[in-house]
């Protein structure tokens, strides 16, 4: 350190304190990186790596970024797990003696993002804190974006509970206690599936008396009962640390974190990872896009708010019919009058993100066109109030009540911030005209500097009667008279003489001297006059905290309903009867998704009873692509689009709240973790089984197919005879299976009925027609579908061919090889140069009999003919 300059002793000081951090230290209007940080953001962000002299015999590697555009460097750094600590000058350098004072303002981490434009507007940002103890878990999953912190508290010491909220939530950054250390599967999890950064915090930081002292003065409480927390040890723990972390990290506005919400079980459904990915709630399975999801069709949301409270809705299905019905309500009222929700949704429109903008207006980050935004959105404000005042449902009643007008806010904001103002405060011009005496003045003279000097250099001529008498400028002397050598006669005693030239002399007086002191430092006065009274502006702004918080929340929730409004009235959906029946009876149900998807050709609706007692198992019989998948998904989807309380796609629906909706569809190996497609199922069986009540809904597709015929078929039906018997499961399933042996339970269980999907056959044609209707499937119509799926000819012929002899030969267990084909394979099948699919079209145009086709029939051959010339 002896060796090094002052100014490198200060970075290490600095850089001791952080050394898990890339540290921006702040030199003029540039953040430097030295050493080790140097060349880890010279290669991440393809910067040029230069050297600096350090007062050591090597120079210091170093590499630079403008600070102007340090957010889209800070962004690249952030998106790939790194953390970034700001130094920044925090003294004057024209009034520093020797370094200039530095100190690292703030951290930024994945989990701890404020700025816009690295965050994404439509999903929250959650940082995880962790306090794990044998027994169960403390989780806190809070956003410092929006303020909102999520408590659950785990009871059992179950890694998969874990991982389902770890998945729930999908933070980017996860702190936790030493004990969590342990837990080497979840922290691999962590750091392969979900890519997140993780950290140990001390175990210090998890103190409880610690941690409760500090929840107590954050939140100005007297006692842990008043929170809700007193039950709730391990949360409180976690919310402890989680709090230190922040003051930690953040150094200023960790008072923002105001929202508590406790995620209790019975409140929600249960909805697994498992669930959520099979469903395609958010994304779609295989390219994660939105589009293709459930949330592609219901969100039409149109403010950031709604679209991450609609997520949450999705995340979370009520199990409260009551509470359901509620939002239901809501949702009807609006339906029921078009011209209020589509005025209601225009005005929305018109709503910026203030949820984010009073976070970082808090935290003193907010730009001044955010203030802007601000008073716009408050504006839009009086116009929803107005078409909410008549609303009859309580829940619009309720968002009407909970929406503050905020028109001292407005007010403020008009007064004091310009009507464009620029995007930083640095060269002013932010605040309004007529907001400050003592600034107007000092624009003025800005402004009218010349006119000053102009009116002055006229007084002293009148006042000295030299009629040539000028005022002039130059960097030497500033502002002086100058007067010509015929007129020095009349130039007055208290002139100062500052200068002799051949043809005049130049002089300086008091009055000159304290104008030219004004002008000159009027520029930096108003700046710093306008930060000052921008600083007053934001911190009157942030003391409404609680009042704009709410406005927001309640704005988020009112757009959701706004959105599942128009969603119902454009896709014709229904309200759902939603209650306590257990019964879930669905007339001409739709796939929400599926029937935006088609085109040129209708979706084929089903019925769906599901009920305790004699419809509590259907077991679906049909062929691969018939729709037997998209019949059990389109099931469940309807039951969670009733219980977040949407309309739903159907005729009719009845749904007696389930609570929980458990899926087994698709298998895959994994091979990270060493296990094969069947131990996948399994496993996934398994824990279905474990966690599923009589009031769960379970989706099971294709049990049992990952291993040999008759072990597949054996697992299939004791899984079946597993879920009937009430007294060990007794949950209403939907059972789709290839194995049409297992379609003989419905003779030996009363609580099974066997479904199949319609097929119609010509020949070697099939026509799949979408419907639902009772009884086992005669047959699979495997080679049918491999026809249609474009095998050659040959291959279709041959596998009739072993079909024929298999189903002639002995029982199975009997079986003897198949006699192979004496016939070689045709030159065809080796050279092909016709194209397959003309060749199947014309196939399939020759065995339409057009006498006895149903237009259903037709429609569904036009559109299976148009999707293979495509």
């Amino acid at each position: 350190m002896a060796e090094l300059s002052p100014m490198m002793q200060q970075y290490f000081r600095i850089k001791d304190s952080h050394k898990d951090h890339i540290v921006f230290f702040r030199l003029g209007d540039f953040y430097e990186m030295f050493y080790e940080d140097a060349l880890i953001a010279s290669k991440e962000l393809e910067l040029v790596l230069t050297g600096r002299d350090c007062g050591q015999e090597t120079r210091a590697p170093m590499c630079g970024i403008p600070f102007k555009s340090c957010e889209t460097y800070i962004a690249k750094l952030i998106q790939k797990g790194y953390k970034v600590a700001i130094c920044e000058q925090v003294e004057d350098p024209a009034f520093a003696k020797g370094v200039v004072s530095r100190e690292v303002v703030r951290v930024i981490t994945p989990g701890t993002v404020l700025e816009s434009n690295l965050l994404e507007e439509d999903s929250n940002n959650f940082l995880c804190c962790i306090f794990y103890q044998p027994g169960g878990y403390g989780l806190i999953f809070a956003d410092i974006s929006t303020g909102e912190m999520n408590l659950i508290e785990l009871t059992q010491d179950d890694d998969s509970l874990l991982l389902n909220e770890l998945s729930r939530y999908a933070p980017r950054e996860v702190i936790f206690n030493p004990a969590f250390l342990e837990k080497k599967s979840i922290a691999k999890f962590l750091r392969e599936k979900m890519l997140c950064t993780a950290d140990l915090l001390e175990e210090e930081k998890y103190d409880i008396d610690a941690a409760s002292a500090r929840i107590l003065a954050h939140f100005e409480a007297e006692s842990l009962e008043g929170l809700g927390l007193a039950a709730y040890l391990k949360c409180t723990r976690a919310l402890g640390a989680l709090l230190e972390y922040l003051a930690d990290t953040q150094k200023l506005g960790v008072e923002r974190m105001i929202t508590l919400r406790f995620h209790n079980e019975a409140q929600y459904m249960n909805l697994d990872q498992n669930a959520r990915t099979h469903l395609e709630l958010l994304s779609t399975m295989r390219s994660k896009d939105k589009r293709g999801s459930l949330l592609w069709v219901l969100d039409k949301t149109k403010t950031p708010m709604g679209k991450r409270q609609i997520k949450n809705f999705l995340r979370q299905p009520l199990v409260n019919p009551a509470a359901i019905n509620k939002r239901l309500n809501a949702v009807e009222e609006l339906v029921g009058n078009q011209l209020r929700c589509s005025e209601i949704i225009d005005l929305l429109g018109g709503i910026f993100d203030i949820e984010r903008m009073i976070t970082r207006i808090v935290y003193g980050n907010a730009t001044p066109r955010e203030y802007k935004a601000l008073e716009q959105t408050i504006r839009q404000f009086p116009g929803i109030k107005g078409h909410l005042a008549d609303c009859r449902s309580a829940y619009l009643k309720e968002i009407d009540s909970q929406i503050d007008l905020l028109e001292d806010v407005a007010q403020l904001l008009e007064a004091s911030i310009q009507e464009e103002p620029p995007t930083t405060l640095k060269d002013g011009g932010v605040i309004r005209k007529g907001y400050s005496d003592q600034l107007d003045q000092l624009r003025d003279l800005m402004d009218h500097a010349l006119d000053y000097i102009t009116r002055m250099e006229n007084e002293q001529r009148e006042a000295t009667g030299i009629r040539n008498l000028k005022i002039s400028y130059n960097k030497v002397f500033g502002y002086y008279i100058e007067v010509t050598r015929s007129n020095l006669s009349q130039v007055p005693e208290h002139y100062i003489r500052k200068q002799t030239l051949a043809n005049c002399e130049r002089y300086i007086i008091q009055e000159l001297k304290e104008l030219e002191e004004k002008i000159l430092s009027a520029t930096d006065q108003a700046i710093s006059l306008e930060t000052q009274l921008f600083e007053q502006v934001r911190t009157s702004v942030a003391k409404q905290l609680h009042r704009i918080q709410q406005s927001a929340s309640a704005i988020s929730r009112l757009d959701v309903f706004c959105s599942f409004a128009q969603t119902a009235l454009m896709n014709q959906y229904v309200r759902p009867d939603v209650d306590l029946s257990q019964r879930i009876a669905i007339t001409d149900g739709r796939h929400p998704v599926v029937e935006q998807l088609l085109t040129g050709a209708p979706f084929v609706p089903n019925d769906t009873l599901l009920e305790p007692g004699e419809n509590q198992i259907a077991i679906i019989t049909g062929p691969n692509m018939a729709g037997k998948s998209t019949y059990m998904r389109q099931t469940a989807l309807i039951v969670l689009m009733a219980q977040i309380g949407s309309f739903v796609p159907a005729a009719s629906a009845q749904i007696g709240v389930v609570d929980g909706i458990y899926t087994r569809v698709g298998a895959s190996d994994d091979l990270s973790a060493g296990q094969s497609t069947f131990m996948v199922e399994m496993v996934e069986v398994a824990k279905i089984l474990k966690d599923a009540t009589a009031n769960s809904l379970l989706i099971l597709d294709e049990i049992g197919r990952g291993t040999s015929t008759y072990d597949g078929m054996s697992i299939a039906q004791g899984v079946l005879e597993f879920i009937a018997d009430k007294r060990r499961l007794g949950a209403k399933t939907l059972f789709a299976t290839h194995y049409h042996e297992l379609t003989q339970m419905e003779e030996r269980l009363p609580c099974v009925k066997n479904y199949n999907i319609c097929v119609k056959k010509r020949g070697d044609d099939i026509t799949f027609l979408r419907k639902i209707v009772r009884g086992g499937a005669d047959e699979s119509y495997g080679i049918e579908v491999s026809k249609l799926a474009g095998i050659p000819d040959w291959i279709i012929k041959r596998a009739k061919e072993i079909l024929k002899q298999l189903e002639s030969d002995k029982p199975m267990q009997e079986s003897r090889p198949v006699k192979a084909a004496t016939e070689s394979m045709p030159d065809e099948m080796q050279i092909q140069f016709e194209n397959p699919k003309l060749v199947q079209l014309e196939a399939q145009l020759k065995d339409i009999d057009l006498n006895t086709l149903t237009p259903l029939e037709a429609l569904n051959i036009l559109y299976g003919l148009k999707e293979l010339v495509k």
